[in-house]
């Protein structure tokens, strides 16, 4: 009978490979419910923050305060890497946006072979940025994939999947959020299933597959010729990083919020209509933007309000942004 997820195999030596907050969840979730977890596999730690600081992955931060050893090599391409690995003697690698390519060598060493959490319906959103461009391009829903890896793109087989609703208000940060839950009991069902040799693995339909390129500071510069609503998918795509944003003078300010609003006016794209406690509306290629919330350089986020009372001049009627 096979074990439930309240009665985790214990005996299954499991591997896990994973970088930001996102990762850490899952690692979590698993370390919580007993499972055998023997090492922890994460990218190098990174110069970061106002202090320029090297600063460990929160995978990393989790699996020191949980006594787990540690390995972080620039990739596995040497020999010395790779014997590391096998060191640990897994049984199953479990990879959550570890962001470090894995060689067949690597993928084939596990007796129950290399899994990945990803966060779309495969083939849909193969590729670094799967979250963010469901949220970029508008989807109603999305999800979460257990794959068997192999070496190509996010294109092994499935295990197992399940989905979501993309709230008209989801941001990329709190997508992420919603979608931790849904990805840890998706993974725990993906390992109790490999561990009693009822996983099912499915090829993808490649005539589906869709992929979703990385995030890049330079797209988050707002251009107003674009609908109103690619506007504000832009706003809560990029939300926490980059950050959407307009240029203000000589400062590039942020936007945190917005939404369509019809009152365009006929006027150019990118011209301030009108200014008041609901927000700045600019004229767009197709309707209007309504920016709520704005975020100047090394202040807090100030709202429409905020922005009457303390910087009115720069939002004037008939103002036009590049």
């Amino acid at each position: 009978m096979p074990k439930s997820q309240n009665m985790p195999d214990r005996n299954l030596r499991i591997l896990f490979g994973g970088t930001p907050d996102f990762a850490a969840a899952h690692l979590k979730h698993l370390l919580d419910r007993g499972y055998n977890v023997v090492g922890v596999y994460t990218q190098p730690d990174r110069i970061s923050g106002r202090g320029r600081k090297l600063t460990p992955s929160p995978v990393k931060e989790l699996a020191l305060e949980r006594g787990l050893p540690v390995a972080q090599p620039e990739n596995f391409q040497t020999e010395a890497s790779i014997e590391e690995f096998a060191s640990f003697r897994p049984d199953l690698f479990v990879v959550v946006a570890y962001g470090i390519i894995l060689p067949r060598a690597v993928l084939d060493m596990p007796s129950k072979g290399c899994i990945n959490v990803h966060g779309s319906l495969l083939p849909k959103y193969r590729g670094a940025a799967p979250i963010q461009r469901s949220i970029f391009f508008g989807d109603r829903q999305t999800g979460v994939t257990i794959m068997q890896m192999n070496e190509g793109l996010d294109t092994g087989d499935i295990i197992l999947s399940k989905s979501l609703e993309i709230l008209p208000d989801d941001t990329t940060e709190s997508l992420f959020r919603r979608l931790e839950p849904v990805g840890c009991t998706a993974l725990t069902e993906a390992i109790e299933s490999i561990a009693a040799g009822t996983a099912a693995r499915v090829p993808q339909n490649e005539s589906d597959a869709t992929y979703a390129r990385k995030i890049t500071k330079e797209e988050a510069k707002i251009n107003f010729r674009e609908p109103a609503d690619m506007i504000c998918r832009r706003v809560r795509t990029y939300i926490p990083w980059p950050g959407a944003f307009i240029r203000v003078g000589s400062q590039n300010v942020k936007i945190l919020k917005a939404s369509v609003t019809e009152n365009a006016m006929g006027l150019g794209a990118g011209t301030v209509i009108s200014l008041d406690r609901n927000g700045i509306a600019v004229a767009a290629g197709y309707n209007a933007v309504l920016l709520e919330t704005l975020q100047f350089p090394g202040k807090k986020p100030a709202s429409a309000a905020d922005i009457i009372n303390g910087r009115r001049e720069l939002f004037m009627p008939g103002t036009v942004f590049e």
